[in-house]
């Protein structure tokens, strides 16, 4: 990986590690997914214009099909991780999140595709369940309700950081799509998906901005900034680099809920935390 493709990539952690922690101290519901893709859509609209009028790119039948796909699956992913952190920690939900993805996705690899991975693969993916078990306190942690709970939601989210990765692939490299147009339009379709709902949520909606504006703001400006930043990246930088690199914002997250949040055990989470980074770092050597 070249040194501007890292700097991307690390930058973009950062960004991705800083929304969550924004998120998580919202507190917020589908409420607050509609509010903030809301907003990116209007933030980002000049960029997506300027981009479709500079790079003019086909949109047919099977790009519409591949952008709408993109936008039910990661609305899908933002409620599911705004379930985890309405009834867990920053610092257990966005690890076992970020950590459970590529763990799951070699998993699928041998028991639908007949793949065989590597050793260092196999020992990656068993390092990324040792670091989960860790993080969740153990047989009893994951007895207690609350740890249960993050650590099954960290998972669910796990599985659609997994599939709409894939999805969003194929659309940035085989259909050509710009990153900015695929998260755009994933934000839109958020936002136009959920407004029926938010409709009849007005009164949530102004008690939320009166009290969490900031953290609806900064979530609206960043998600969209982590995400083009890492496609971008991938244009031009093998997925097996970027994917291990970026990681790195599980350590940061842990650090913000435990140092930030005042979510308690930093030690043993921001060591469960590094054992699921080098799992993933060995998992690209499948």
């Amino acid at each position: 990986m070249n040194g501007f493709a890292l700097a991307l990539v690390l930058v973009a952690a950062f960004v991705h590690a800083s929304w969550n922690f924004f998120a998580k101290r919202a507190g917020g519901g589908a409420v607050f997914v509609w509010l903030f893709a809301a907003l990116s859509a209007v933030f980002y609209l000049p960029v997506a214009i300027g981009v479709c009028l500079w790079q003019r790119p086909h949109v047919g039948g099977i790009e519409s099909l591949f952008l709408a796909g993109s936008a039910v699956l990661h609305l899908v992913y933002f409620l599911l991780l705004q379930r985890g952190y309405a009834h867990g920690d920053l610092s257990v939900v966005y690890p076992v999140a970020r950590g459970s993805g590529p763990a799951l996705a070699t998993a699928a690899a041998i028991v639908i595709l007949g793949e065989r991975p590597t050793l260092p693969a196999l020992a990656g993916a068993a390092l990324v369940v040792t670091g989960v078990f860790v993080i969740s306190g153990g047989l009893r942690g994951l007895g207690r309700d609350r740890a249960g709970r993050s650590v099954a939601f960290g998972l669910a989210t796990g599985a659609l950081i997994a599939g709409y990765t894939v999805w969003d692939k194929v659309s940035v490299s085989a259909l050509l799509l710009p990153p900015v147009l695929v998260d755009y339009c994933s934000n839109l379709g958020r936002t136009l998906i959920l407004t029926p709902y938010a409709l009849t949520r007005r009164d949530e909606i102004r008690a939320l901005w009166s009290c969490s504006r900031k953290e609806v703001v900064w979530v609206a400006l960043l998600t969209p900034l982590s995400y083009i930043l890492v496609l971008t990246a991938m244009a031009f930088t093998p997925v097996s680099y970027v994917a291990p690199a970026r990681e790195v914002s599980v350590l940061i997250a842990v650090a913000m809920g435990t140092g930030l949040l005042g979510e308690g055990q930093g030690g043993r989470r921001v060591a469960a935390a590094a054992l699921m980074v080098i799992g993933i770092v060995l998992l690209a050597q499948n």
